[in-house]
């Protein structure tokens, strides 16, 4: 009996992240187990310590910004690569139970992030229903779910929750914003199998001595030398000494080999230290 490979996912059972990993699965054509797991931090541990096969994180939301933890810990880990980059299109739906009418809805429920990027919506028709705050969109469909039709309770979540949870579409696509997409990292163990070297993007994350005037434009100028394109830019805390940073470069493979290396030589010759985090392919949906 073959073995699945074990992916770990931020749960609980019905988030954007299970969603965006089932999507990911079928565009593949692979056959994996999707592990639930407590956090991103947990997620990576297990991915470092062998637990998990491979870790599908959240990296940055298009409206929300990073998502500092898993930045913080590929920048502080040894051992994890990224193998592809996956941009999920953020779906938000207006979900309750069979029998709930638009007209019925006394109170919605939704994680913090979907009830600011569904704002308009709400307050053009909901403008003076109660809104609550619940820990993951999961969780609030299953408050919904446990609800009697009289309390007239809805929640802004994934189909996925939805359905989960035996609820119904009241309005589709509610999000302010189209555009609303989410980039998730597929991560592993470093190891020859798993350092991929061909792809459409390169990350790279290193620290660079922030006291020297113009050491930051000095890194910059390597890729533009060499017309290696950034398409992202971002600095973190060392968490060494107040003022001293940590900068993540996105790089797109669009140069020889050769003069990537030389690029990334460059680079580490004027920074404190560099990780390279491989050379990937960006998968959309």
């Amino acid at each position: 009996m073959i073995k699945l490979e074990r992916v770990g996912i931020l749960g609980p059972r019905g988030t954007h992240s299970e969603a965006a990993a089932i999507r990911l699965n079928q565009i593949l054509s692979y056959d994996r187990e999707l592990v639930i797991c407590g956090g991103i931090f947990e997620i990576l541990k297990a991915v470092e310590n062998g637990g998990l096969d491979a870790g599908f994180v959240p990296v940055e939301n298009s409206l929300e910004g990073s998502i500092n933890i898993t930045l913080d810990t590929l920048a502080r880990s040894e051992s994890l690569v990224i193998e592809r980059e996956f941009i999920w299109t953020v779906h938000n739906h207006l979900m309750a139970k069979d029998g709930v009418k638009i007209s019925d809805v006394k109170k919605i429920f939704s994680h913090a992030q979907p009830l600011s990027q569904c704002r308009k919506f709400l307050q053009e028709t909901f403008s003076q229903v109660e809104l609550a705050e619940t820990t993951s969109t999961s969780r609030a469909a299953e408050i919904v779910s446990a609800s009697e039709l009289s309390d007239g309770y809805a929640a802004i979540c994934s189909e996925r929750a939805g359905e989960l949870n035996h609820l119904v579409k009241l309005a589709s696509e509610i999000q302010d914003n189209a555009a609303n997409r989410t980039r998730f990292f597929e991560v592993r163990r470093r190891t020859k199998k798993f350092y991929v070297t061909q792809g459409d993007k390169v990350l790279i994350i290193c620290q660079i001595d922030g006291s020297r005037a113009g050491s930051l434009c000095e890194v910059l100028k390597e890729f533009a030398f060499r017309h290696v394109n950034m398409t992202r830019i971002e600095s973190r805390p060392a968490r060494t000494e107040l003022g001293e940073y940590i900068f993540f470069f996105d790089l797109e493979n669009n140069v020889d080999r050769r003069t990537l290396n030389d690029a990334l030589g460059g680079v580490k010759h004027k920074s404190i230290w560099l990780k390279d985090l491989g050379t990937f392919p960006v998968i959309s949906c």
